[in-house]
């Protein structure tokens, strides 16, 4: 299945729900393309979804190092919500997965941006 992406927006937020393969060509052009073109129009708080995403290649994987590379150098953030077990194992191995963010619940991935500006009150 090649790859879809779907955005959504929560705040100044943009969640991208990946569904498919990210591989070398389509898959992994198709999320260059969509990055770039978030930061292009300003968007710098983005969360990359994996929950249906059934694959990634090496090239996958070089693009997402790049796109987190790229986000970061334009003052962003890209963060990763629901890696599957396969593609948690391969950025393991590969000693990339302290490299990102991860987050297994879209809602404290959405907090870790410290939305709105709330900061948490401190007692006493």
């Amino acid at each position: 299945m090649q790859l879809e992406i779907r955005e959504r927006k929560i705040g100044q937020i943009v969640i991208l729900d990946l569904t498919g393969k990210i591989t070398i060509g389509d898959g992994s052009n198709k999320l260059r393309d969509e990055v770039n073109r978030l930061l292009e129009i300003g968007e710098r708080e983005i969360i990359l979804n994996f929950e249906g995403t059934s694959y990634l290649d090496s090239s996958g994987i070089g693009e997402l190092i790049s796109r987190h590379t790229t986000t970061k150098n334009q003052g962003g953030h890209l963060k990763l919500l629901k890696l599957p077990k396969k593609i948690r194992d391969l950025l393991t191995v590969t000693k990339l997965l302290g490299v990102f963010e991860t987050f297994e619940n879209e809602q404290d991935a959405v907090l870790s941006f410290g939305v709105l500006g709330v900061v948490p009150q401190q007692n006493g």
